[in-house]
């Protein structure tokens, strides 16, 4: 199989302890799955098969992480996927993988999962019903035709989460100072998490 050149770029400038092991996981891939091709995504080395994502491989500072697109359906929750990308936790060492017969294994199961086609869709989640606008932010949301008319042009989800914000407060105080803040940032248009949004 040809090698992406990209690839032999990507593990030549790794640190010493991450070299061997991205070869030996190239090497391995290739021999599960003659078929693989090459590619850089996100700056990091993947493997098709059948023009469809199989796996994946990276280095960081410290580790080296090795991960199966179709992760939970060729592995499942292995906990390991907490600590670093993938499903094999933090490598430092060849050893720190699984045995050779294992790993191929696994990539086969990568492979078969391929063949038999895409992975089913899930099924839809009911829409969540929209929430009743509380009374006193309805109150001051009719005097202020401003944000009124942000608030009615607003998608269920963010009306759900003025209301919610509104409804949270406890203090009656805390309720009376979120209404307020909730009719002011409406008037100008904004969504109720505006401060986090990308410009």
């Amino acid at each position: 199989m040809p090698k992406d050149p990209r690839i032999d770029a990507y593990i030549a400038k790794q640190a010493d302890f991450a070299r061997p092991i991205l070869e030996h996981l190239r090497a391995a891939v290739h021999a599960a799955c003659p078929e693989a091709e090459e590619t850089l995504k996100w700056s990091m080395p993947h493997f098709t098969y059948k023009g469809r994502m199989l796996v994946g491989m990276a280095a960081f500072k410290a580790h080296a992480t090795f991960g199966f697109w179709r992760a939970r359906d060729v592995l499942g929750e292995t906990g390991a996927e907490r600590d670093a990308m993938g499903q094999f936790g933090r490598l430092t060492s060849v050893a720190d993988l699984p045995p050779d017969d294992v790993l191929a294994a696994l990539i086969r199961k990568a492979m078969a999962l391929t063949d038999a086609g895409p992975r089913p869709s899930r099924p839809k989640t009911a829409r969540k019903p929209e929430l009743e606008t509380p009374r006193e932010l309805q109150s001051a949301l009719d005097s202020n035709p401003a944000a009124r008319a942000t608030f009615d042009a607003f998608p269920p989800g963010c009306r759900r989460e003025y209301v919610e914000w509104v409804a949270e407060a406890k203090r009656p105080e805390t309720r009376d100072k979120r209404i307020n803040q909730a009719v002011e940032w409406m008037a100008e248009g904004k969504r109720r998490n505006w401060k986090y949004e990308k410009c």
